[in-house]
């Protein structure tokens, strides 16, 4: 929380790559930071009133197109700190759901051909959706969630319905942070939010996250740093290194 203005906010917008209130949140969040914790909810107040003010929404050839990650996001962080209750916070959850597409997912793809929702950006509202539920009982967002799950289980979390290989290869490593990109390790990470570990359609990727335990026992992040774009200012406030402390014990709770 370095840095932070009286206001809550970090002296840039909140949706700044990956110093803006936003991310910040994410991975206070990711890291277990204190539900009460009266900064952290200062800074949700920032991030609530820009997606309070984001503009109407865009539908093409019937279907919302919407960069849901962002509310998914932000509702995840919301109910960690205990705001679950407020109506903005309520807001977030009537914009997911009215958004969510057919086969169970999000997308914010502007193309009319765009037919099949995004994995990316049906991540972060699971999570949102998941916690959501668990702090206030809304069976609609349980509902909304499990769909999405359904979406990411008829894929094995990673692979092509059409001939059953890797969708995408990056999809086959652990990222972290990923902020709010997809690969098989979130995508179990996701449906371990609501019980469906034991999914048969899930035994895949499960393999899969066996296969990358190291010899010592531990689980470490690797493949492409997809976030470090050019033109972007690419700080990070946390210095992940190879992440393997949370992301083993992301695995073992996974594998328990």
């Amino acid at each position: 929380m370095e840095g932070q203005r009286a206001d809550g906010s970090f002296g840039v917008h909140p949706y700044t790559k990956w110093t803006g209130a936003h991310w910040r949140l994410v991975s206070l969040a990711e890291l277990g930071v204190p539900g009460r914790s009266r900064a952290a909810r200062a800074a949700a107040n920032t991030v609530l009133n820009w997606i309070a003010a984001l503009s109407e929404p865009v539908v093409v050839a019937g279907k919302e197109r919407r960069h849901a990650s962002m509310e998914g996001n932000a509702l995840a962080v919301c109910c960690h700190l205990g705001m679950a209750h407020s109506l903005r916070v309520r807001r977030l959850v009537e914009v997911l759901l009215r958004s969510q597409w057919p086969d169970g997912g999000w997308n914010c793809d502007p193309n009319p051909d765009a037919h099949h929702s995004s994995f990316h950006e049906t991540l972060a509202p699971i999570w949102g959706l998941a916690e959501y539920h668990r702090n206030t009982g809304e069976g609609r967002a349980r509902r909304a969630a499990r769909r999405a799950a359904e979406l990411l289980l008829e894929h094995r979390l990673f692979r092509r319905t059409s001939d059953g290989e890797a969708i995408h290869p990056e999809w086959l490593n652990i990222h972290w942070p990923h902020y709010w990109h997809y690969d098989f390790f979130h995508g179990l990470r996701a449906i371990a939010r609501l019980d469906l570990l034991t999914d048969r359609r899930a035994d895949d990727a499960m393999e899969l996250l066996l296969q990358r335990r190291r010899d010592d026992g531990t689980w470490r992040a690797g493949g492409q740093r997809y976030w470090r774009l050019r033109g972007e200012s690419n700080l990070e406030v946390v210095d992940w290194g190879d992440a393997h402390e949370v992301v083993t014990a992301a695995a073992l709770a996974m594998l328990q």
